[in-house]
This record gives C-alpha cells, structure tokens and sequence, in this order.
C-alpha cells in the first residue's frame, strides 16, 4: 500500500512556473506509523501540484525523504483533492474566497435546498440551483463556471494520470492546454510529442497504444517519423538527412510496412517541423539555425571595419611588459581580431592560442581606454565547457564563463533569457574550443549578441566535432568569406619534450619512429592486449606513490566495452584511487558501486545546474535515505559546484577514473594515460587519437600494443557530417554581388 498523508494545504515556500511546489501541509491522517508523529502538525512536502487551496482536503501519496539541508520532508509523487462532505464542509467550500460574492448565507441556502450532495447536483444539472431562493441569473452562471473549471482541471489529471504520465508530466501537459487538454488527447494524442520537449516521445506512444492507436495510423507514423529524424540528427551529428535513411529507420521502429510516406513528409513540412530543401530533410530549426548563421556572417563581414594605424607599436610595447615575443603569424591573429568585425583563429597544441587570447583583451582594453570593471562589462570570454571557460579566466585573470551561462539558461522554460529580445551589451566576445559548439548554441548565441558586435573565434580545426549537429568551425572556414588565422609555429616544446611533436606527426600523417622513445614528458610502455589492465594497475600505483592523484591525473581510451574498455577499467581504477573503506559511504546502482571520493562523469547537459556533458567531479558526499524509503542522494562537487542527484538522475552519472576521448574534449589534463590494444581498431582513427594525445599538458604515457597506435594514427577514415551552412554562407555573397551588379 502506498504511504499517504491526508489533511489540508497551508502555504507555498517556494513554487515554480511548471507547478514544482515546497510548502507546508497540516496532516489529518496517515497509513504510515512513522508520520503518525505529524497528525494535527505541519509537515514540508514537495512535488507538482496544479492548484492548491486552504478550504480544500487532499490526499498526498508518496514517501518521507530526509533532505541533508532542510531535514524530513514529504515527497509527492500523485495526490487526490477530496470534494467536501457533509453539510458543514459544503457551506464551508461555497462560502469561501474561491466563489467571491457567495457569502455563507447563500451558500447555506444552496445546502438547504440541494443537500450535502450539493456540488454533485450542479455538476450534473446546473438548473438546479434555480430552486434556491433569491439567487441571481448572475450568480449562478458564476457559481457554475468556477466549479465546472475547478472540477475539470483535476479530472483531466487524473485522467492523464490513468494513462500513465507522472504528476509532472500531467501538469506540463495540462499547464500547457488548459480546458482543450482532453480534446488534444482524444483527437491526436501524439501532438503532445510535437510540442512538449518535457515529455518523452516513448511515453506519448505507449498511451497513444492504450487509446487504441493502431500500429499503421498516420497519426502516429507521422509522429515516428519525426521522432526518428531527431535521433538520427543528434546521433551522428548531421544537419540534414536524405529520405530513404529516414524511411528504412521509421520501417524498422513500426516493425510493419508502410508505403505512404510522402505523405506523412507533406504534413510534417505543412506543420512547419521539417523543412524539404531539394533532397536534403532537415528539422526546421536546424535549417532556421543555418540561415541565421549565414546572414549573421554576412552582416558581420560587410559592416564596416576600423583599422587601427598604431597597433605594431601597441604590440612592442605588450612585448616588453608580457617579456614575450609574439611571431608573425601571432601579430597577424592579433591584429585582425582588433580591426575585424569577425575572426577565426585556429591551431594545434602549443602555437600560442591562449597566448593570442591574452593580448587581444589588452590591446583592446587600452585602445579603448577602458578600466577593469567597464572592461569586463564590455567583453564576454566564453567556451562550451566550464573547465574550458576557466582555463581563460586563469590565463588572462578575466572573467569567463560558459556559452550557456552567459545566455542565462531558464530552467522553467527551458530557454535562454539572453535572446533576439533580450540581448546582451558587451562588445567584444571571443570563444575558445570553438570546434565543440553545434549550430543550434551558436545560433542562439548569435541572437542573444547585438548587431555591431566583434566576434573572434578560436580552436583546433583537427580536433573532433561537436557532439551537437552541424560541422561549425570547418563550415565557416571552408566558406571562406571570414578572415583565418593559421597558428603553425610551435611554442610549448623543448629538446626533452614530445608531446606536441606527436600531435603534428598524427595530423600530418607522418608518424615517427620516435613515438617508441621516452622523453621528459612522454612514454610508450609496451605490452600485449592481455596485459594492458594488469600494466595499467602498476603503472597507476607508481603515479600514485609519485604524488599524483585522479584529480591531476586522467585516463582516457575509446571504447566502453571488453577487458580494456571503460566499463571494466573503470571498476578496477575504482580500487587504486579510492578504495572502499568504513569511513566513506557508497551505494550500488545496478553493478556500480557509487563511493564518497569517487571521480564522476558528467554524461548530459543540465544547464539548470551549470553542469555539463564532459564535466568531471568529485562525489562530496552520500546522504541515505531513511531505513523506510532507502531513497539515497549523492551530491557531486564540480570545481565548486555542489550538484545533488537522486535516483532518477544516476543515469546522467558515472565514473570518471578512465573516460572516453569524446568525453574529454575542451578539457585539459596534467598527465594523460592512454591504453592501446587492437581490440579498439573499430573505434581508433587520426582525428580521434589526435585530440587524446593534445589532452596531455606536461605528461603522456601510453600503454599498450604499438602496432594498434600506428593503424590508428593512419586511419584517415571520419564521418563526414552532412551540412550546408559552408554553401549557405557563400551563397548570401553570391546573391548580393548579382544584385549589386544588377544596380
């Protein structure tokens, strides 16, 4: 039986714009021997509720949580209001703040005629209130409108929730249909997977099923469709997909045939999700995302530049005070960023880019004549991960932050407040790691930034891509219509070091023999496959003694799977860095065991939480829940950032001893180990490899079978993303040079 808690509604603490509630509630009665202690007291609950009134007796069905900073609460996972009964509770409900204008007078009348089924009666004949003495035409509309609405809104919840949506999901359906919920339901539920990013497709489907739906209805292959379509964009990372991968993968989900597809492509085009550009099938926004790129570029390229006269002198004299040397591709990055509207500055590992970042804040701090603190107004440094974004805080002793904080993430609704409405005021905005953004985040950062405003972007060209659609930094400089900047010579290099000698040898496809030498900064320990994790373990124990721990320290390989895949090493590294002991608290979700101390991957964005996909962490702490709910939370600490998860969320978590390439993008490490073994062949290539190896920030050491790191530094094989934003950007140069020659 489910625990519950009966009584009545006191005051909100706290409510948000999607109906999350923390409040106060008296306790009447309960089933649960452990709450008895609250009956006739007030307990904290929380959960969604869609309206909660005083006059009004609840039911609230969930479970005791003990929160480590607000102490015993009431969880609600579903609730029931419970309509008045007896006559005393009738002219009580009628005579209150909900019907104004019904006094406790009139509400009596109404009981003494209709009885305590009173609210019943109405509901099913509202004509009956004509039998109660002086009351109005008026009145009764009035009294039959509120309770209608009021009765209404509760059943469709219900109703919602028989079809097996949570509380949450039932109120961002309702909250976002109001009285035409039902109505949407009945006519096409699978609308709700249109319009609600909150609610999983999966779910809709599965009720859409419970109404009957068949297998084959339009209703439902069109919104399939769709579905697949978002899942094919956000796995591979295209931008566009042609018609007959779409068709093979609804037919494959449906498990049925179905021949009608241009059809099903005609209203998702009509209803504006998709759009048909020749024989390329993109999602509307992904298509919207380009086009605005493209026209932004072109605007930022022909507004007119200012060329500063002064700035080789400004350069001698940063040189003297930073007691550097800048070469002349670096002046030329300098100089560009300063006059031009919008730059890209791209190189590998060691050329200098934070370098270059440094001095074009100085430069245009003091051309401008600017203090710190209007400075910092003006500019925004940014990058798509936090611990990208704090590398250019420490390198130029600026602020930076996110691309996501800066836009103002809004939980609530789940978009930016910095907007095309709303946009911000700097002046000046350089992003670093630019290789990772996908065009839907620089799409909206573009309209969250004011027209005239100096864009210059930075990154590595031979890194991966983002995770996110698009091919963003090699789109917009194959388009070649923005000024690129190629930083070649090398910088971060001694005679002793090998590090970024190896990162150019894997871009050039011309790997030495010296990658089997050692060097102050670089190790290639040899061993067969089979010996890799019993290698791994000693080498670690050595690192260990040497005064290194996981947090200076980072393991990375390329697959999850097999003996020498992240899974299984990750278990292992678990016993070397932070063994069990009775001092720390742990608990095991499926066949991970979860331990205070442990390293903690970040695996999805939560924006809400300034917490991101790639994000590495410490778990600060365990907090178990009661011995009646066993409902556990673990609490990761994210360079400051305490993040709490409950079980619905250690699907967004796990270790981070070993993480993969992919994961460790934007990021940089003081010592970086990579295993090596053949059995990763399917997933080792040039550009991956290259990116493990530019983690590495003093020390590299690989572990493993040579032959496997030399097929993979010769693999030249990548998936080449589909995307049209290069030939959009040249085409609005093409369009306008016919027109100005037209002129």
């Amino acid at each position: 039986m489910e625990t519950y808690i009966k009584g009545n509604y006191r005051r909100s603490i706290f409510k948000s714009d999607k109906g999350y509630v923390i409040g106060l509630f008296k306790v009447r009665e309960t089933n649960d021997e452990a709450l008895e202690e609250y009956v006739n007291h007030t307990i904290t609950f929380t959960g969604y509720f869609h309206e909660l009134n005083e006059d009004d007796t609840y039911i609230l069905y969930g479970e005791v949580v003990n929160h480590p900073r607000y102490g015993m609460q009431f969880q609600s996972n579903k609730y029931e209001r419970i309509k008045p009964t007896g006559k005393a509770a009738v002219v009580e409900f009628l005579s209150s703040d909900l019907f104004p204008g019904v006094g406790e007078k009139m509400a009596e009348s109404i009981v003494e005629v209709l009885g305590d089924k009173a609210l019943d009666k109405i509901l099913e004949d509202e004509s009956v209130l004509y039998l109660v003495p002086k009351l109005t035409e008026g009145k009764i509309k009035k009294i039959v409108s509120i309770l209608k609405k009021y009765e209404e809104s509760h059943q469709v919840i219900s109703r919602l929730i028989d079809l097996d949506f949570s509380m949450r999901e039932a109120l961002a359906i309702y909250n976002e249909y109001k009285v035409n919920t039902m109505k949407i339901v009945d006519d096409n539920i699978y609308q709700l997977s249109y319009n609600l990013n909150d609610i999983s497709f999966l779910k809709v489907d599965k009720a859409g099923r419970k109404l009957g739906i068949l297998p084959d209805d339009l209703r439902r292959v069109k919104a399939v469709t769709l579905y697949i379509m978002k899942n094919l964009i956000y796995q591979n990372g295209d931008s566009f997909l042609n018609k007959e991968m779409i068709i093979q993968n609804v037919n494959k989900f449906l498990n049925i045939g179905y021949d009608n597809y241009d059809e099903v492509f005609k209203k998702l085009e009509e209803d504006d999700y998709i759009v048909i550009d020749k024989d390329d099938y993109y999602l509307t926004e992904i298509w919207q995302a380009e086009e605005n790129i493209s026209q932004r570029i072109y605007d930022m390229v022909n507004r007119n530049i200012k060329n500063h006269k002064n700035l080789d002198d400004l350069i001698i004299e940063l040189e003297k005070v930073n007691n550097i040397k800048y070469n002349d591709d670096q002046k030329k990055a300098i100089k560009k960023a300063i006059d031009n509207n919008i730059v890209i500055i791209t190189g590998g590992p060691g050329t200098g880019k934070t370098t270059i970042i440094k001095a074009i804040t100085e430069i245009y701090q003091h051309i401008n004549k600017l203090d710190y603190d209007d400075f910092v107004d003006k500019l925004a440094l940014l990058a798509p991960t936090g611990r990208a974004s704090k590398r250019m805080s420490e390198s130029t002793f600026l602020p930076a932050s996110t691309i996501h904080r800066f836009l103002k993430w809004n939980k609530d609704n789940g978009e930016f407040m910095i907007n095309e409405t709303n946009k911000s005021n700097v002046e000046l905005v350089i992003i670093d790691e630019v290789s990772m953004i996908d065009v839907n985040l620089f799409d909206s950062l573009l309209k969250g930034l004011k027209r005239d405003v100096k864009l210059i972007l930075v990154g590595d060209y031979d890194q991966l891509p983002s995770v996110g659609p698009g091919n963003l930094l090699k789109d917009l400089i194959y388009s070649e219509v923005i000024d690129v900047v190629h930083l070649n010579h090398l910088y971060r290099q001694d005679e002793d070091s090998y590090i970024v000698s190896l990162a150019y040898e894997i871009k050039d496809g011309n790997l030495s023999e010296n990658f089997l030498n050692t060097y102050n900064d670089y190790t290639f320990l040899k061993c067969s496959a089979n010996h890799i994790k019993k290698n791994l373990i000693n080498l670690c124990n050595k690192v260990i003694s040497k005064g290194y721990d996981y947090k200076r320290l980072q393991i990375l390989a390329p697959m999850y799977k097999g003996e020498n895949g992240i899974d299984n090493l990750n278990k292992e590294l678990q016993d070397i860095f932070n063994p069990s002991s009775a001092t720390k608290r742990e608990i095991k979700v499926g066949d991970i065991i979860f331990r205070e101390n442990d390293k903690i991957l970040q695996l999805v964005n939560m924006p809400d939480e300034n917490v991101f996909n790639g994000d590495i962490g410490v778990i600060k702490y365990i907090k178990y829940g009661d011995s009646k709910s066993k409902k556990n939370e673990i609490y990761v600490d994210f360079d400051g950032n305490l993040v709490k998860y409950t079980p619905k969320d250690f699907v967004k978590i796990k270790h981070g001893f070993i993480i993969s390439i992919h994961k460790s993008q934007g990021s940089e490490f003081e010592m970086v180990i990579m295993p090596m073994a053949s059995s990763y062949r399917r997933m080792l290539y040039k550009k991956l490899v290259y990116t493990g190896v530019t983690r590495a920030k003093r020390k590299l050491i690989i572990i493993g079978e040579p032959k496997a790191f030399v097929l993979s530094t010769s693999d030249d094989r990548e998936y080449l993303r589909n995307s049209k934003l290069a030939q959009k950007i040249e085409y609005k140069f093409e369009i306008s040079d016919k027109n100005n020659n037209v002129c």
